[in-house]
């Protein structure tokens, strides 16, 4: 079957609650208000859940969890939990208010099936609506949820009473009934997605923790449990509560950073309807992580929130830097990038009416959040400088550092970026460039070393593909500023090559290639060769990241021979499958199979099953041109991962534990995880 390139897949990080000062708003059965029908959505899910693999797979448990999170939000629920089942089943239980029950005026039926069989129908929509700060404002629900699952059960604690209805595909199995007395109040959905529209259905507990880690520190003062209770896997219960909210989750993203301020800034402050939450923290590194969000939604394309804290951070610390003398008459004003250099921070805002860009919430456009988180912030940070002048000196000092090493910077890059040095006609000289100038179908194939790179450029399709060989392994970016980067050849050529120029300066329309594919060999020095490049585009490159123009090739680990019948296996478990279909006596795994194997096969009688040479690649330079091409270059055949980030905050801290300076951690990490290696070659 051809192996095509992973589709781009929906990135969407949700998190949790902070209450917001409001009326009590309405929650009876007139509050749902019915915008369209469920048919649309088993015919494309991809439309409603980004995708039918893992991704879409989780995101039907975000969708209802965000539905407790939403009662925490309004001042309703303080506890959510969600529970893993056998049979693929979840569970999702909150204690608030519970989805009403009452007939609706427009369906003629109860609420809660209004809610679970209407696309858009929720108590967040129309005048009156159920909650006033949202997370799912723009989300697809727990309609679509039920669209999806095969099966899904709905128990409904409210009026002193418990109320259930089950539901298949999307269509209700009996009539809402009472089943008894209840004090309590709240909701719990436990549903099985529909295997028929699913290509996975294993849950991945690391995944759902981190969501439910970031929602609980976004939420300061909820309780979020989650729990396995499947009969095959070791039982576990995490409980998630955190009374400092952002403040704890910065304390958490720094736990293995030299910090410049001790005391974290933080500032909380209603205005206009409208909640800004800011926390910050400096350290040593020399990267940003700033994390925006809007009513719990993660944003990774920032919006206007971040604007506001930017344009602030910067100005007041000019401000005070000048105040002070430590910035002189003659001495530039520091940059926005300075001011960031070694910042963690997030940004948590609440609003009424969120204008989000796509349904993936990665962009917030509502202007008047821009001027509230310029003036809140810019306030009380001003304020902080002024109580803690040590800290405060730790960070311009920190800032200061950062603008001379950008001047130094900024010349290295104008000696090697100059104008017209993007063009062709300079371009470096080990590049094997393609004859489209179309960047929307060209593909620049990042490999290591001559070997491959004569590999790759003789079984390419020079039409559209180019190669780029590197030489050795790059500098780690992790630990180096931009002017010590730009001094190193193999990362100078990437970046003329691209055409995009690099981190500030970056302009992802110049982007010559609209695929970039990191192919390295499969073995230890490969995977380390893979991770320094993959520094590199998530630090300096970030936009082609979340662009979806970064990709991993996947050349195969073995080639299996049988008489004349020749197949490649891409995994461990692959190879396996294969041997099995072939049917043949395994022969001892060879790395370069003479001419003598072939003949045995040729040899054997019907008596005997023929042998299986099976070849193993330990670099594409082993692989011949024409193999490489059809395995892993081929655009109808080859298999190809897309890197895409769902967790900044935690892509951000692998990176940090991987490749930083801070030893401990990395060591704890090869200790926990080595007896998971595979394919490892000493």
């Amino acid at each position: 079957m051809p192996k095509k390139p992973i589709k781009k897949q929906s990135k969407k990080i949700l998190a949790s609650k902070t209450k917001v000062k409001s009326k009590k708003s309405s929650s009876g059965a007139d509050s749902i208000t019915v915008l369209e029908g469920l048919d649309p959505v088993r015919k494309r899910p991809g439309m409603y859940i980004g995708s039918t693999s893992s991704t879409g797979l989780h995101h039907l448990i975000w969708e209802v969890v965000d539905n407790g999170i939403d009662e925490a939000m309004a001042g309703y629920a303080t506890e959510v939990t969600v529970a893993l089942l056998d049979d693929g089943m979840v569970e999702v239980t909150d204690n608030g208010r519970g989805i009403p029950v009452g007939k609706h005026k427009v369906t003629g039926v109860s609420a809660l099936e209004t809610v679970l069989t209407k696309l858009h129908a929720g108590g967040k929509f129309g005048e009156g609506g159920g909650y006033k700060v949202s997370g799912g404002l723009h989300g697809v629900g727990v309609s679509v949820v039920n669209a999806l699952s095969e099966y899904l059960r709905v128990e409904v604690y409210r009026e002193n009473k418990v109320w259930e209805q089950e539901y298949s595909l999307g269509k209700p199995k009996k009539k809402l009934r009472s089943t008894g007395p209840s004090r309590k109040t709240g909701t719990k959905i436990t549903f099985k997605p529909d295997t028929s529209i699913f290509t996975v259905t294993e849950y991945n507990w690391g995944k759902i923790l981190d969501r439910l880690r970031q929602q609980s520190y976004l939420t300061k003062g909820i309780t979020i449990t989650a729990a396995d209770k499947r009969s095959d896997h070791r039982k576990k219960y995490y409980k998630f509560h955190f009374e400092g909210g952002i403040k704890a989750y910065i304390k958490t993203l720094n736990r293995n950073k030299t910090v410049k301020n001790d005391t974290i800034f933080y500032i909380e402050k209603e205005i206009n309807d409208s909640r800004v939450e800011i926390a910050l923290q400096y350290n040593d590194e020399y990267n940003e992580t700033v994390l925006p969000f809007a009513n719990n939604i993660y944003n990774l394309e920032g919006g206007t929130h971040l604007i506001g804290f930017r344009t602030a951070l910067t100005r007041t610390l000019n401000s005070y830097a000048r105040a002070q003398n430590i910035l002189k008459e003659k001495d530039e004003n520091l940059s926005g990038e300075d001011s960031r250099e070694g910042l963690t921070a997030i940004i948590s805002v609440k609003l009424t009416d969120p204008q989000f860009e796509g349904q993936t919430k990665g962009k917030l456009g509502n202007a008047e959040m821009k001027t509230y988180v310029e003036q809140v912030f810019g306030e009380a940070f001003a304020i902080f400088l002024e109580e803690h002048p040590k800290e405060a000196a730790q960070i311009v000092g920190k800032c200061i550092l950062s603008s001379q090493a950008r001047m130094a910077a900024r010349n290295a890059r104008a000696s090697i970026l100059r104008k017209g040095a993007l063009d062709s006609m300079t371009l470096p000289g080990k590049l094997s460039d393609c004859s489209s100038r179309k960047a929307e179908e060209c593909e620049l194939y990042i490999v290591e070393g001559d070997s491959a790179g004569g590999s790759a450029k003789q079984g390419r399709d020079r039409r559209f593909q180019a190669i780029l060989p590197l030489r050795g392994k790059i500098l780690n970016v992790e630990r180096a500023r931009l002017d010590k980067m730009l001094a190193n050849t193999e990362i100078k050529n990437l970046v003329i090559a691209l055409g995009t120029n690099i981190d500030d300066q970056l302009d992802i329309s110049k982007l010559r290639y609209h695929r970039v594919v990191i192919m390295t060999d499969a073995d230890v020095d490969g995977s380390h060769i893979r991770t320094l490049l993959l520094t590199l585009f998530f630090r300096h490159f970030t936009p082609l990241v979340t662009n979806g123009h970064l990709f991993i090739a996947q050349p195969p680990l073995y080639q299996l021979k049988k008489g004349t019948t020749i197949k490649y296996a891409y995994t461990e478990e692959e190879k396996e499958i294969i041997i099995k279909e072939m049917g043949g006596i395994k022969a001892e795994v060879s790395e370069n199979p003479t001419e003598e194997d072939a003949e045995t096969d040729t040899k054997t009688t019907t008596k005997k099953p023929a042998r299986i040479n099976i070849q193993r690649y330990k670099g594409l330079g082993e692989i011949n041109p024409d193999q490489l091409w059809d395995t892993t270059m081929n655009p109808e055949t080859r298999m190809m991962k897309q890197v895409t980030v769902e967790d900044a905050a935690l892509a951000d801290s692998i990176f940090d534990m991987l490749m930083g300076s801070d030893v401990a951690p990395r060591k704890k990490f090869i200790q926990t995880h080595a007896k998971k290696v595979q394919n490892l070659d000493v």
